[in-house]
């Protein structure tokens, strides 16, 4: 693994005898990382947000799930 910085990019490589999925997941998690950086959100604002999300999900779509009576 040979890892280089320039005045404009970090540029990582890697043989290629590396599984990509596992360079996907962590790609991803960078990704993450950098839309992340900056919010101010706390881990009570993520969880309110999710289960808002999860009862909206819910509402639409347990027909699905549940047997008619």
């Amino acid at each position: 693994m040979i890892i280089e910085r320039t005045s404009e990019q970090i540029i990582i490589k890697l043989p290629l005898t590396i599984n990509i999925e596992e360079i996907q997941r962590f790609l991803n998690y960078l990704r993450y990382k950098e839309l992340t950086a900056k919010s101010r959100a706390t881990q009570a604002d993520a969880d309110a947000l999710a289960k808002d999300v999860n009862k909206s999900w819910w509402e639409k779509n347990k027909q699905r799930f549940l047997p008619e009576e």
